[in-house]
C-alpha cells in the first residue's frame, strides 16, 4: 500500500488592507435600517458630535466622501478662478481635482524624499500674488510639520485645508490632527483606519463656516418653518447617510485599539526588514514615526537595482498570495494635468516615490507571522529580480 502524499494547504490571500466592522455595528445597522429612517438624520448629528468632542468641541459636518469636503472648504474660503492652491503631486487625484472644481489653478512642489510630504521650504517658496491657500497631504498618516505650515500660511495669509484623508487617530506634538488648525478634511472610505463605507467629516473654525458648509452639503437650502425654503449657494449632493454613520459610531470608540495596533505591526515591520540579512535588498523604509504617525499605510521604496518595474513586483506577490498597492502615481503626469503645462523631470523626489512606492499589507486583524510572511516573500521576490 503507497502512503499518501500530504495535501499542501496553502495559505489564505492577505490583501493589503481590510476593514473591521464588529457584530454589535452589524446589529446596529440593521436596527437604523428598521427604523424607516436610513438618509441624513439622528445618527449623522450624533456622530458629528463625537466627532465634535475628540476634536476639542470644534465645529464639525459629515459629508458622504473626503472629496467633497475639501471643495467645500475651498469655496467657504472664497477661492476660485484666478486663483492658485499650493499642493503636493504625490497624493490621490482628489486633492487636485477638487483646485480645479472651483475653477482655481494646483501649484504643485516636490516632496521630502525623507517625509514623504510636501517639502513645505518649496512650498514657501512658490508663493505667488495669486496664492490663496495650500492643501498638504499627510501621506501613510505621517502629519506634516504643522508648526512650520502655518508659519507659512501666516506670513503670506494662506487659508489651509489640510488633507488629513489618511490621518484620523494621528497626532501633531500631542495634538489631535483636526482639533487645531485651519480646514481639516477626513476620508472614511473602507480602506482608512475607520470607516462609514463610504464617507468623510470637515472640521471647521466657526458656527458661520458650520452654517455655510451645511448649506453647500445640501443643493445650498436653507429651510425657516414647516414650509419656507431659501437657497442662496450653489451647493451639490454631499450629505451622509444615517446607515453609513451608524458605522463610524461603532468603529469610533475602537480608533485608540486600531492606531496602536497598527504601530506595532509597523514596528513588527521596520524590525524584520532592518534586520540582518535584508539590507542588501536596498529597500527605501519609512520613517519610524511611533508618537504621532497613525500608520495608516506601510509603504517600501523599491529599489532602483531592480530589473523589473512595480507591476511585476506587485503581480509575483499577488502569486504568492498577498495583495499589494500603489499610491500613489503622481499626479501631474496624468493627461489632464499635462494639458495645463507640467511634464516628467518637474518633480523627482515625486515621480520617483510615484514609480517605486510600494505599499504592503497593513490592517488590525493581521498577525505577527502575517508581517514576517510578506517580508519573507518580499525579499525573494526583490532577490529574484536583482538588476545583476
Amino acid at each position: 500500500m503507497t502512503a499518501r502524499r500530504p495535501t499542501r494547504v496553502s495559505a489564505p490571500f492577505l490583501p493589503f488592507t481590510r476593514p473591521s466592522i464588529d457584530e454589535e455595528t452589524i446589529a446596529g445597522v440593521a436596527e437604523v435600517l428598521r427604523s424607516g429612517w436610513i438618509t441624513s438624520g439622528p445618527q449623522v448629528r450624533a456622530f458629528e458630535a463625537a466627532l465634535s468632542a475628540m476634536f476639542g468641541g470644534r465645529p464639525v459636518l459629515a459629508f458622504n466622501s473626503g472629496t467633497c469636503t475639501m471643495e467645500v472648504a475651498l469655496r467657504i474660503a472664497g477661492i476660485g478662478p484666478g486663483d492658485e492652491v499650493i499642493t503636493t503631486p504625490l497624493s490621490w487625484v482628489a486633492t487636485s481635482n477638487v483646485i480645479l472644481a472651483v475653477g482655481a489653478r494646483p501649484v504643485f512642489v516636490d516632496i521630502d524624499p525623507v517625509t514623504r510630504n510636501i517639502d513645505l521650504a518649496l512650498a514657501g517658496q512658490a508663493v505667488t500674488p495669486r496664492t490663496r491657500a495650500i492643501i498638504p497631504v499627510d501621506l501613510a498618516g505621517l502629519p506634516v510639520d504643522r508648526d512650520r505650515l502655518y508659519q507659512i500660511a501666516a506670513r503670506h495669509r494662506l487659508r489651509v485645508i489640510e488633507d488629513a484623508a489618511q490621518s484620523i487617530g494621528a497626532n501633531w506634538r500631542g495634538r489631535p490632527v483636526g482639533s487645531t488648525g485651519d480646514f481639516v478634511s477626513f476620508s472614511f472610505h473602507p480602506n482608512k483606519n475607520i470607516t462609514t463605507i463610504e464617507g468623510g467629516a470637515l472640521v471647521l473654525n466657526d458656527e458661520r463656516e458650520a452654517d455655510l458648509a451645511a448649506q453647500y452639503r445640501l443643493q445650498g437650502v436653507v429651510r425657516s418653518g414647516p414650509d419656507a425654503m431659501d437657497v442662496a449657494v450653489a451647493g451639490g449632493k454631499y450629505n451622509l447617510t444615517d446607515v453609513a454613520a451608524r458605522v463610524g459610531l461603532g468603529q469610533l470608540p475602537r480608533l485608540g485599539e486600531v492606531t496602536r495596533r497598527r504601530r506595532e505591526l509597523a514596528r513588527r515591520y521596520l524590525d524584520l526588514l532592518g534586520a540582518p540579512g535584508l539590507g542588501d535588498l536596498g529597500l527605501g523604509l519609512p520613517p519610524a514615526d511611533f508618537e504621532q504617525g497613525n500608520w495608516h499605510m506601510f509603504q517600501v521604496l523599491l529599489p532602483e537595482k531592480l530589473a523589473v518595474p512595480r507591476a511585476a513586483v506587485m503581480q509575483q506577490m499577488h502569486e504568492a498570495g498577498i495583495g499589494t498597492g500603489a499610491h500613489y502615481p503622481v499626479i501631474h503626469l496624468f493627461t489632464l494635468y499635462r494639458g495645463l503645462g507640467w511634464k516628467p523631470g518637474d518633480f523627482p523626489h515625486a515621480e520617483r516615490a510615484g514609480r517605486d512606492l510600494l505599499t504592503l499589507p497593513l490592517f488590525p486583524d493581521m498577525t505577527r507571522g502575517d508581517v514576517a510572511r510578506v517580508v519573507r516573500e518580499l525579499a525573494r521576490v526583490i532577490r529574484a529580480n536583482l538588476k545583476p
